[in-house]
């Protein structure tokens, strides 16, 4: 093991460990500094363990089962965020529902992960009533975060039952977004939170960096554990958001002394585009990290000219795979890729045969890491689509969805996305080279290229954009006009409408089945 310059680092540098015993021993070294924060205030370390411990007691003492899940569906906050952690605690499976997600589809949800306690806010209560559809899941029992949490846990003092979880046992289950029907239950293992987390928080103690963070995405999203639970596990501070607002995240940012942060690219954007951005001092801003949908090179150049401290852009699913990345700052030339494997992750790339494609060459990713999920929940099936096995070792590899190439530096560019791949005349047309192309344009703030039916070549890419302000309508022939004439005969588009809002997730993905949608209804 290499000598490590914190002593707070031992625990993390272990290959598993559990992440309830290592908040206790942070509550125990550090009981007075802040553990949590929200709008509503704060929680010093010793008083969070406290709270999980009575709230993880209260969940074994009504009945809650190892390995059972809890279901939490509400704004992010301290509240939200303790009952994730005293649902690990209790030996039970953390299963953050979707707010964004319709009726059925939470019911879906909560039925699929087995759970028989629901802590829902009040807000979140409120409009599931005025649906008029008769009680929301009334055979749960429902708890309130924001109303009845503190009389609900165990008295003062209590601990809750001794717990060591085991490698695979499973930690939480992350509901998939952007789909249609039920989504689907991913669930991942101790080992694999382990694996993934511990050495973050073990390179920002060994940093030096104060673990400070700004939580700024949903606490259901597999995106914010990223800089939820390496910092908590490094005995650091997480800000949270119920909703992001630039000015809100700058203010906060600049009065905390936030230095590592996780945002996705539409939250980049959407900083860069606040007149008020240079007001505020972020000099404390010592890590930068992104995922969850694509980062234009562009951006990335903005967002390291403009903030200060590294940018990390990470690659991978949420079901696992390959675990790219890219630290931009470091590598200025290849801002235009999502960067290399990470060590113990391994990339191919195959054909529609899954066979192996010429260095260079696009086909489908392929991955494989020590952070794969155990599954989906309840669906065999669904699990074993989505794998691919090496007809050579046996193992068993992630198909990453994406189309992409390894350039010969072993930098990962991704293509698009092989469902969004439109075949033209025989020929492929990948989306992200006609938005590219449209992006170029400074009269287009956005673009996004979709295909559609065509009788006469099977499909044809149909543009969507976001003019920039001030940009008239009248402008988008001339917009097309000038992007067609500067790809290949074959990608040409067939349309272009403006559009007002790109839709979105809540965590900034783009929603093209919505742009499908759009173009059936007018069909």
């Amino acid at each position: 093991m290499t000598d490590l310059k914190n002593p707070a680092s031992a625990p993390l540098a272990a290959p598993f460990g559990s992440y309830s015993k290592t908040l206790a021993l942070r509550s125990r070294e550090t009981p007075e500094k802040i553990a949590l924060r929200d709008s509503g205030g704060e929680l010093t370390w010793a008083e969070m363990h406290a709270k999980v411990e009575r709230i993880a007691a209260r969940l074994v003492e009504t009945g809650l089962a190892e390995g059972q899940s809890v279901a939490i569906l509400g704004t992010s906050s301290i509240a939200y965020a303790l009952v994730f952690l005293a649902a690990v605690r209790a030996g039970g499976v953390a299963a953050p529902l979707t707010t964004s997600a319709s009726r059925a589809q939470l019911e879906g949800m909560a039925a699929d992960s087995g759970a028989s306690h629901l802590f829902v806010d009040r807000a979140k209560t409120a409009e599931l009533a005025a649906s008029d559809t008769g009680a929301f899941l009334p055979e749960l029992t429902h708890i309130i975060l924001d109303e009845e949490l503190e009389s609900w846990m165990a008295p003062e003092g209590t601990l809750a039952p001794a717990h060591d979880p085991q490698p695979g046992d499973p930690f939480n289950i992350i509901y998939s977004s952007g789909t249609t029907g039920t989504p689907k239950g991913i669930v991942h293992s101790h080992s694999m939170r382990w694996t993934q987390f511990a050495p973050i928080g073990l390179s920002i103690l060994e940093a030096d960096v104060d673990p400070v963070s700004l939580a700024s995405t949903p606490l259901y999203s597999n995106t914010t554990m990223a800089g939820f639970l390496p910092v908590l596990l490094a005995g650091g501070t997480v800000n949270i958001m119920g909703k992001f607002k630039t000015v809100d995240w700058l203010e906060t940012a600049q009065r905390f002394d936030v230095a590592v942060t996780m945002l996705v690219p539409v939250q980049y954007q959407r900083l860069m585009d606040e007149p008020r951005f240079d007001e505020f001092d972020l000099s404390a801003l010592k890590l930068k990290y992104c995922t969850s949908a694509p980062f234009s090179a562009e951006l990335k150049r903005q967002v390291l000219d403009r903030m200060p401290g590294g940018l990390v852009e990470i690659y991978s699913m949420t079901e696992g795979g390959v675990v790219c990345l890219l630290s931009a700052h470091e590598f200025l030339d290849k801002l235009h890729t999502v960067g290399r494997p990470s060590p113990g992750s391994v990339v191919k790339v195959l054909d529609d045969n899954d066979n192996e494609v010429a260095p260079g060459q696009p086909g489908n990713l392929v991955g494989h890491s020590q952070t794969m999920m155990t599954g989906y929940k309840n669906q065999p099936g669904k699990t074993q689509e989505g794998y691919w096995t090496d007809p050579d070792s046996g193992e068993t590899w992630q198909r990453m969805g994406d189309i992409g190439r390894v350039d010969a530096d072993g930098f990962v560019e991704l293509v698009g996305r092989a469902k969004d791949m439109i075949i033209s005349g025989g020929f492929n047309i990948f989306p992200s080279d006609l938005e590219a192309e449209l992006e170029k344009d400074p009269r287009v703030a956005e673009a996004a290229v979709i295909g559609v039916p065509s009788k006469q070549w099977g499909e044809t890419p149909l543009g969507f954009v976001r003019l920039a302000d001030g940009v008239d309508e009248a402008e988008v022939a001339d917009i097309m006009g000038q992007a067609n004439g500067n790809v290949g005969k074959t990608q040409r588009l067939s349309a272009l409408q403006a559009i007002d809002e790109m839709p979105r997730s809540h965590i900034g993905k783009l929603l093209k089945s919505e742009l499908r949608d759009r173009v059936n209804s007018l069909e």
